[in-house]
């Protein structure tokens, strides 16, 4: 295994507005623990965050906004990063990744990206739905990328995770559990009403 190999292949997922180059979403990942050795607030081991303050952060987008608004292509070098995105509607999507990174690799984690959003938002790719749905589009990309290793690059699979319930809240009351007098009071009559439920069958 070459050394500078590394699961941490992802810096950066954004989302950011073509309209006036507000910034939607970003997600800066760093890699949990450093190689042995590794100095201190180093950016240069595989899976460090290349842009540790916002100020570093915001300049990259705002130039990276300008670069790819000229380009027909979906992958470019930039700032020594590989950078694949899509635009959809008035957004930028972008992957970003390390100067040695597997472009194909990134590409498919665009393609998941946006095709999970195309599904969860319903063909609605565009900065208000984002912002109105901003739950989903977190936990779609939570769902995509974690840490920046690439857990996921289905689509269906990512979309299942982020609009199913969980395991243990299936059976609970329709709407969830809603944290106001009457809604504990509906909670303990649904509570008792699943107890008695259950004596009724070991009897």
């Amino acid at each position: 295994m070459a050394p500078n190999m590394s699961l941490f292949s992802i810096n950066a997922i954004l989302i950011i507005s073509t309209d006036d180059s507000s910034r939607i979403f970003a997600k800066y990942y760093n890699a949990p623990h450093a190689p042995h050795g590794t100095p201190a607030n180093s950016t240069n081991y595989p899976g460090a965050n290349p842009y540790p303050t916002l100020k570093d952060q915001k300049a990259f987008e705002k130039g990276l906004l300008e670069k790819t608004a000229k380009t027909t292509n979906d992958i470019i070098l930039y700032d020594n990063r590989i950078v694949v995105f899509k635009m959809e509607s008035d957004v930028m999507l972008y992957v970003v990744g390390g100067a040695d990174e597997n472009e194909i690799l990134l590409f498919n984690a665009i393609l998941a990206l946006r095709d999970s959003l195309t599904i969860l938002l319903k063909n609605s790719v565009d900065k208000r739905t984002i912002i109105e749905n901003y739950d989903l589009v977190s936990l779609a990309i939570d769902e995509l990328c974690d840490d920046g290793v690439l857990l996921e690059t289905d689509p269906v699979t990512i979309v299942t995770r982020v609009s199913k319930p969980p395991p243990q809240d299936i059976g609970m009351p329709k709407g969830g559990i809603e944290l106001s007098e009457q809604g504990l009071l509906n909670f303990w009559e649904f509570g008792k009403a699943k107890v008695a439920e259950s004596i009724r069958r070991t009897l």
